[in-house]
């Protein structure tokens, strides 16, 4: 697997506009070639590693801009409107940068560490889906065992998105061989100190350059890279609402440049018939009319989640978790509604891999957003939220 960078990265002294639309250019030139050969988009990812944008989520104290949860949903949004498998990677690494230095709590080991992200932009992934356990990421069977002043830990891991690129992997765990299965813990673990064995491929419908293959993972960290707050509180208060935030970001950046292709096929098809109104004209207002209520919604939940996220209470109460659970199925819909909706305006020219007007890889990819977390656990999960829930 890959190896921790080394060498600190000189800051990137361009404006982040600038640099993030230099990303997406160059994220956009590789995205063909990343989905046909299924394979991890190493050129943008090494273009956010000198545009800085790997460590952005930091806070300046640890060395990265303060980003809001708004201003990373945008960067998403524009990285998966140009390659969606790129925005993915940057939405997951993200969700995993907050869900470590949210919670480093006293620990000197994972301040240095956070640090260490932004100064030479380390790549962060996560373990946390295991086999066994029906998906339910808040539970687990394998558990830590001390070793020494370290910690073992072996799991089996049907899916880690670039785990064989990532410098820092950060996987869940029983806190104890003892412990219930929802006795987790989050445990930071290096590349160095990481045994990856294959044990699946990635050839996939779409989302092709994530590369999420599964594997045994065997490692052997410090104890002082066990995070101090149980899994279940660092789920609840980072991860899962970055999580939902930017993967619907990322999802909306792709209906975005869905409909920017329906609408440059229906003005190409306008200018070969002066005088008269192409046929996928009116379902193109229809399009855009769905693309504003996209845009509303994954625009307001970040906004929300901007306004509590240093508050625990907020962020744990019912009528929140219902939100954001609310936002990834709904999110999730709807990118794959405004891709069919593209295909029946663009016809056989966005229908061919090879068409002028092509939608087909940004449609394939739409295909896996409800299966990210599968939309029918977290309907169970959200139904279980609303039964308990008092008043209106």
């Amino acid at each position: 697997m890959r190896m921790p960078t080394a060498i600190a990265i000189t800051r990137d002294a361009r404006p982040l506009a600038e640099r993030v639309a230099w990303v997406a250019d160059i994220a956009a030139r590789y995205a063909g070639e990343v989905d046909a050969a299924a394979r991890f988009p190493a050129e943008a990812v090494d273009a956010m590693r000198t545009a800085g944008l790997l460590g952005a989520s930091l806070p300046v104290a640890f060395g990265g801009e303060g980003l809001t949860l708004s201003e990373l949903g945008d960067i998403a949004s524009k990285l998966g409107a140009a390659c969606s498998s790129t925005g993915m990677v940057f939405a997951m690494h993200h969700s995993q940068v907050l869900s470590l230095s949210r919670h480093v709590g006293g620990s000197a080991s994972l301040t240095i560490l956070a640090g260490r992200i932004a100064s030479e932009q380390l790549l962060l992934a996560s373990a946390t889906t295991e086999l066994g356990i029906g998906g339910d990421v808040r539970s687990s069977f394998c558990h830590i065992a001390p070793e020494g002043a370290k910690v073992r830990l072996i799991k089996n891991a049907p899916v880690i998105s670039y785990g064989s690129e990532a410098d820092i992997i950060l996987v869940t765990a029983r806190r104890t061989a003892e412990s219930a299965p929802s006795d987790q813990v989050l445990v930071v673990c290096d590349a160095a100190d990481i045994e990856l064995e294959a044990t699946s491929g990635w050839d996939t419908l779409g989302l092709r350059g994530t590369s999420s293959m599964g594997y045994k993972l065997n490692a052997l960290v410090p104890a002082d890279r066990v995070i101090p707050a149980p899994y279940d509180v660092i789920s609840t208060e980072s991860m899962l609402p970055v999580c939902h935030v930017l993967w619907a970001s990322v999802w909306l950046g792709m209906a975005r440049a869905l409909v920017e292709t329906s609408r440059q096929y229906v003005r190409a098809a306008a200018r070969r018939s002066i005088g008269s109104v192409p046929p996928g004209a009116t379902k193109l207002v229809d399009l855009i009319a769905e693309l504003e209520r996209f845009e509303g919604l994954v625009a307001g939940l970040a906004a929300r989640t901007d306004a509590i996220f240093d508050d625990r209470d907020a962020l744990g109460a019912i009528g929140y978790q219902v939100s954001i659970n609310n936002l990834k199925v709904t999110a999730s819909e709807l990118v794959a509604q405004v891709a069919v909706a593209a295909l029946a305006i663009t016809g056989i020219s966005g229908y061919r891999n090879d068409g002028k007007h092509s939608v087909a890889r940004i449609f394939r990819d739409a295909q896996g957003a409800a299966l990210m977390v599968h939309n029918d656990r977290i309907i169970a999960n959200t139904a279980r939220l609303i039964l308990v829930q008092k008043g209106s």
